[in-house]
């Protein structure tokens, strides 16, 4: 709790993810070269804060920490035996980031389960995106957006136009095996998801 309340105004040096990746790569001998840095939203893109909101959270600015509507739809898909689906907010996948890695148990939903309300509380939606978007993971060892416009685009976080935005969120559900350029379906559902949410 401590850890998170220092997040409202401290930038973490790094995440259990990153913590975890490095220690996979140990066990399995391959190399690993991390790329981070941390930069303020204001210097990330609209359309990339809004390409994100879109493709993850639609309802971002309207739930406190978890979406009720998207657990229940999620729910209901299992139930009927349908294909799994995620349900997870910005805030409770930041939380994962920080804190938790990749895995998954049901200790570690617990957990997340008494963070996420705090992170919304000490946090707020402005510093809960900008931290998402810095520690979010992009690709491997890619970190942040600022990280990924340089590996993708060479460009700047701050420049980058819509389209390239809407590729870049569409590789976040499984950023270690998609690639902006290959993301031609989804982009094109974020761009309008986008375009429908008044962006």
């Amino acid at each position: 709790m401590l850890l998170l309340l220092a997040a409202a105004w401290i930038d973490p040096p790094t995440t259990a993810v990153q913590a975890q990746r490095h220690l996979q790569a140990w066990v399995h001998g391959t190399p690993y070269r991390k790329r981070y840095k941390f930069i303020p939203l204001s210097q990330i893109s609209p359309n990339l804060q809004h390409a994100v909101v879109a493709a993850e959270d639609a309802r971002f600015y309207q739930h406190h920490g978890f979406d009720w509507h998207e657990i229940q739809i999620a729910a209901d898909d299992d139930l009927e035996g349908g294909r799994a689906r995620g349900a997870s907010t910005i805030t409770q996948q930041l939380v994962k980031n920080l804190f938790f890695g990749t895995g998954r148990s049901y200790l570690r939903k617990g957990a997340e389960f008494t963070l996420v309300p705090l992170a919304e509380l000490f946090l707020g939606k402005q510093r809960i995106l900008e931290l998402y978007l810095n520690v979010v993971e992009w690709g491997p060892g890619i970190y942040g957006a600022d990280a990924a416009y340089h590996a993708y685009d060479g460009t700047a976080a701050r420049n980058t136009g819509r389209e390239q935005a809407a590729r870049l969120a569409a590789i976040l559900p499984a950023p270690l095996k998609r690639r902006p350029a290959r993301m031609n379906q989804y982009s094109a559902l974020i761009l309008e998801r986008m375009r429908q949410m008044g962006w």
